[in-house]
């Protein structure tokens, strides 16, 4: 009989990824790429920002990834995870170059364009993410696979495994999970703010390095929409001389001697000879991955090849060139909105994330810390939080604007900002004529391009409704908080009672089909489509 906590041993590939596709589809993925990056003689694939999952490319196509974990054996005991300690599942592993394989064939089949990647804690985080290391490695150099790749890493992994990830990959991200420290400490007991914090900070640093040391603004420019995120106001002024900065830096750590390790010393040191699936001979020969590593940053060596191997011969490989994200869990603790709006502000505001992803808690297991298991999935919370953390990276909203203390959830009924905009009627209706542009963005119906295209479009005459319309403002919503050369679209009384009440109403389809819409979809996975040899 076999013990279904031990790693089940000759199973197939296919066996393998039947269990290991399906225990990676609790982490969250649905987000563009960010990354553009043209396909290189002698390499395998490219990168598209506009679509890399749940996304599509201008053309149409949907553009998906192989989300799978490396592995679903687990050290830890984390209330929430299917793939806990504790719970009686099948357990599989794949091999490095066995994955690598997976990735190729289904790169050549069509079926993906790019790898998400996350494991189970195999015996501990560093030994995990040796294993993740070596993956990337050998899809970037042997394979010379050239897509999009997107990393979870393994909070308490060695800084130098994460630094390489960060080479290797488009996105890294670093798990929170839950906003608060005591909900992480009651609920995944061997995981702790630490672990998470510290590497998010020192990718951060580094993020900011290589994006200063090619000429861009230290912190992402979608956070210079919204003053409320800026962390550290960077001003471009000083663009050359916080970049000569950095220069003189990177020559300092040069001449003090910075420790250079090679990628493959760091695979082999702690692993076993007869577990490691990499032969430290050879790795030592064909190595040329180096990294200078000191307490804050990680700066990969000039004399690195690295760069020729993707076709780059002027400039070093980026450091994750898509930035970094994080996960929260919704509903499997307490906290309210409130906290994880004012969470996901502090980690923009002070890691500068490209995403914080919200995942609507699946009750899977029976835990008197849990809720039961009857409980219905917050769906449409999820839907919210998301529209929430919208306005904050893209309409300059700050967290208290959108909850507060004595209204610490968010109307489920409606979206936020047409929640904020009925909880602040004296500031309406808005006269789209003369409105700047940040009072436009506050306005239900109206977007960043739409107000965009208002602001150009009226200097150079009068607006009406039709053409507000054809500029792509959602009159349905906006037509109760504007006017138009003084004029509203219809005689209607600005009163929250019934404002509330037609939005109530507008959105009770839309809302009804997010919050059951996991009894009319699920995920297609590649099964689906038939594979064959």
């Amino acid at each position: 009989m076999v013990c279904m906590n031990e790693i089940i041993t000759g199973l197939t590939t296919k066996e393998k990824l039947n269990i290991l596709a399906d225990a990676a589809k609790y982490d969250v993925a649905c987000t563009s790429s960010g990354v553009n990056r043209k396909g290189q003689r002698g390499s395998l694939g490219n990168s598209v920002s506009c679509g890399i999952c749940h996304s599509f490319a201008a053309d149409g196509r949907c553009i998906s990834l192989l989300k799978v974990l490396m592995t679903n054996h687990c050290v830890y005991d984390c209330k929430y995870c299917l793939n806990r300690r504790s719970n009686d599942v099948p357990r599989a592993t794949f091999e490095p170059d066995e994955l690598c394989d997976l990735v190729i064939e289904f790169y050549k089949r069509n079926y993906i364009e790019g790898l998400f990647l996350s494991s189970g804690v195999l015996r501990d985080p560093t030994y995990t993410m040796q294993r993740m290391c070596e993956t990337l490695y050998l899809l970037r150099t042997k394979y010379r696979f050239n897509g999009y790749i997107h990393v979870k890493t393994i909070p308490g992994a060695s800084d130098e495994l994460i630094s390489m990830v960060g080479y290797l990959a488009d996105r890294i991200s670093v798990n929170m999970e839950l906003p608060t420290e005591e909900s992480l400490k009651r609920l995944a007991p061997n995981k702790s703010f630490g672990t998470i914090l510290d590497p998010m900070g020192k990718l951060t640093s580094t993020i900011e390095s290589h994006r200063l040391a090619v000429g861009k603004t230290a912190r992402m420019e979608r956070s210079g929409i919204n003053r409320y995120l800026m962390g550290s106001i960077f001003n471009e002024k000083n663009l050359q001389k916080d970049l000569e900065a950095y220069k003189a830096e990177l020559a300092g750590q040069c001449s003090r001697g910075t420790s250079q390790r090679t990628i493959a010393e760091v695979f082999t040191e702690g692993v076993d000879a007869d577990k490691s699936s990499v032969d430290a001979a050879e790795m030592k020969e064909e190595a040329v991955y180096e990294i200078q590593e000191d307490s804050s940053s990680y700066i990969l060596s000039r004399s690195s090849p690295l760069p020729v191997m993707f076709g780059d011969t002027d400039r070093r490989r980026a450091f994750a060139p898509a930035g970094q994200s994080t996960q929260m869990i919704v509903g499997a603790s307490g906290e309210s909105d409130y906290t994880l709006i004012h969470t996901a502000q502090r980690l923009y505001q002070r890691y500068d994330l490209k995403r914080v992803f919200y995942s609507a808690y699946i009750p899977i297991n029976e835990d008197s810390a849990l809720p039961a298991l009857d409980t219905a999935v917050p769906l449409l919370r999820e839907h919210r939080l998301y529209q929430a953390d919208w306005l904050l990276r893209y309409y300059g909203f700050h967290a208290d604007e959108i909850l507060s203390e004595t209204e610490p959830n968010l109307d489920q009924r409606m979206d936020p900002k047409c929640n904020w905009a009925v909880r602040h009627l004296d500031q309406f209706p808005v006269e789209v004529q003369t409105a700047p542009y940040d009072l436009l963005l506050r306005i239900p119906g109206i977007g960043p391009k739409s107000a965009g295209r208002i602001v150009r479009a009226r200097r150079y005459g009068s607006l009406d409704f039709d053409s507000l319309k054809k500029m792509g403002v959602v009159l349905k919503r906006a037509h109760y908080f504007i006017t138009c050369g003084g004029h509203m679209m219809y005689r209607i009384p600005i009163e929250r009672d019934y404002i509330v009440r037609e939005m109530t109403d507008m959105s009770r389809i839309e809302n009804w089909q997010v919050a059951h819409q996991n009894e009319q979809y699920r995920q297609l996975t590649l099964f689906d489509i038939g594979l064959q040899g």
